[in-house]
């Protein structure tokens, strides 16, 4: 297995969700946010995967997240699958662009995988800040999207998943299997090493309670069997191994 980060920049959330990179923003806003938007390509023996997909910026008129993948050897084309953990746009906007009224994704190729719920659930926010209707309203014209509903389950012969909560009420994460290797992402559930460090429930979680649970069993479970893991959001480190 191979899993190379696609590291989009360090951002400045404001309370909003409204993301600005940080060198382009030196100062912020007071109460912003700081943090890395990094989705991971992996490489599976019968897949290449995209998990999370990234805010979307640019940089020089070209899309960030295409350029780190031709950076690193491959196009967007070869994707076959990609994998989202929850709707909230900086993990959904870096599918694709609007050519007017039309959404054209970056990955054509590729089956996207979502839950049902999350989808349901995100287009019962119109205040939310978090998501971003006009693209979640485009995803459901593709015909390459997966709609899942089970609670858990598998994806192919090396990928497993299940529907947690906690960063969103029907919030995923998946595990990779490849011989002796297990690697996981948490999303947004286990989104920076300082997670593991300080048990707290955060309260931009929707069940924050839940989610330090979870990471708290994730933990003693990484140890055990020696996950690598996957974060998102961290500021240092995208991938870990305890």
């Amino acid at each position: 297995m191979k899993i190379i980060p696609l590291s989009e920049g360090i951002f400045r959330a404001s309370k909003i969700k409204e993301f600005t990179l940080v060198d382009t923003n030196p100062i912020g806003e007071p109460g912003a946010l700081k943090m890395a938007i990094c989705p991971f390509l992996i490489q599976l023996p019968d897949d290449l995967l995209l998990v999370d997909a990234g805010l979307g910026f640019e940089r020089n008129g070209k899309p960030i997240l295409v350029s780190l993948l031709q950076d690193a050897g491959y196009e967007p084309e070869q994707i076959t699958k990609v994998l989202l953990s929850h709707l909230h746009k900086d993990h959904t906007d870096g599918l694709g662009f609007f050519n007017a009224d039309h959404f054209e994704t970056y990955f054509p190729k590729a089956t996207l995988f979502l839950q049902q719920r999350e989808m349901d659930y995100a287009l019962s926010q119109p205040e939310n800040p978090s998501f971003n209707l006009r693209t979640l309203k485009a995803l459901q014209e593709l015909p390459n999207v997966v709609y899942m509903e089970a609670d858990k389950g598998t994806i192919g012969a090396h990928i497993t998943f299940e529907v947690t909560g906690g960063h969103s009420p029907f919030h995923q994460v998946f595990w990779f299997r490849d011989q002796d290797e297990i690697v996981f992402y948490g999303g947004d559930n286990l989104p920076q090493e300082s997670y593991l460090k300080y048990h707290i429930a955060y309260k931009t979680d929707y069940d924050g309670k839940k989610a330090m649970a979870l990471r708290q069993k994730w933990e003693q479970q990484a140890r055990v069997e020696n996950w690598k893991l996957l974060l998102y959001h961290d500021l240092e480190k995208s991938v870990i191994r305890l």
